[in-house]
């Protein structure tokens, strides 16, 4: 059953992100909705942009949440195990989105899920040995092949909120030499719309580009799932550092297919922090022991359907779509008026 489920699950996976990269990077689009917060004296309305960027980084983190549980679920740790384990990651890599990035790039309305991640890494050891002594529960290697597992579907389907933003965006193809260029003009993306990162930016609006974003989302699913494989195998060490060193590493690869701003150095500093979270990361992959943990995805799957880690959920969306969805580098102004002809 833990095969057909993972296969299951990947299949509905790369569907999702072959339909979102065909869609995504038009200008419609971009903006979820548009709030109204004040009246201009022309009678306009000046308001606050939602975007999709944060509808899809919402869905993410909360995609990445569920799978989180289900994983640890299925190795027994309880209620209160998922729980702490959850809240105490993402409250220590939400914040680290933003911080990073203005230490790196020095930008205060910029987000890095590099850098995130990178905090995740180094943090994740912890959180997982305290939340196994704290609750008495789980296992610290089981927990942390699930959380790297999670961070590939998360960082994954995260990806196509760049698509929606025009952000993260690579290098112009007719830029490249062969092969790549010839790779790259059958396959790429084309960014609409003045307000997409990569047009206002870069002056790269309609213009053919490396797709990174769909790159890095087809390969880091793929990763999670195989992940998945070898966690339902019971080889938690494998399950850890098959998502660890793919995601990584492609991190630093990718970073030179990109255009986007990433500091003034040759080799990024989020390159640098990809590489020390793998030689990092592959040190408790290496040393750590399971303790005979069995796999039940059926145990998994129950304890996702708790009212607890429903209203988790439920939370996790929220406070991610209140976080990053909120544009402050857009705006627009609204009219409203009363439609004659339906009175």
């Amino acid at each position: 059953m833990e095969y057909l489920l993972i296969a299951c699950f990947g299949a509905a996976l790369f569907t999702f992100i072959f339909l979102s990269g065909r869609v995504l990077p038009s200008e419609r689009w971009q903006m979820m909705a548009s709030v109204p917060l004040f009246k201009n004296p022309d009678g306009m309305w000046q308001a606050l942009n939602l975007t999709w960027y944060g509808g899809l980084s919402a869905l993410a983190y909360t995609l990445a949440t569920a799978v989180a549980v289900v994983l640890l679920g299925s190795v027994g740790m309880g209620i209160l195990g998922l729980v702490l384990m959850v809240a105490g990651m993402l409250g220590l890599c939400i914040p680290a989105a933003k911080i990073v990035a203005r230490l790196v790039e020095g930008k205060p309305n910029t987000l890095s899920v590099g850098g995130a991640a990178f905090v995740g890494i180094v943090v994740a050891p912890f959180v997982a040995s305290g939340v196994v002594w704290l609750t008495g529960s789980g296992a610290v290697l089981p927990a942390l092949a699930a959380l790297a597992i999670a961070y590939a579907v998360g960082e994954g389907v995260g990806r196509l909120a760049c698509l929606s933003f025009g952000c993260c965006y690579g290098r112009p193809v007719d830029t490249l030499p062969e092969p790549w260029k010839g790779i790259f003009s059958r396959w790429n993306v084309v960014f609409h719309g003045g307000t997409k990162k990569a047009a206002y930016a870069h002056d790269l609006c309609g213009r053919s580009l490396v797709p990174v974003q769909l790159m890095t989302a087809y390969l880091y699913c793929a990763a999670a799932c195989l992940g998945m494989i070898f966690f339902a195998a019971e080889s938690f060490s494998m399950a850890m550092i098959v998502p660890l060193v793919v995601t990584q590493v492609w991190r630093v690869l990718s970073e030179f297919f990109r255009a986007d701003y990433r500091g003034e150095q040759k080799i990024s500093a989020y390159q640098i922090m990809a590489g020390a979270g793998v030689l990092y990361g592959l040190v408790p992959a290496l040393l750590l022991t399971a303790h005979d943990a069995s796999v039940n995805f059926g145990q998994g799957l129950a304890a996702l359907w708790n009212v607890p880690v429903l209203l988790l959920l439920q939370g996790v969306f929220l406070v991610v779509f209140l976080y990053t969805g909120r544009s402050s580098v857009t705006g627009s102004q609204i009219r409203f008026f009363v439609k004659e002809g339906e009175i």
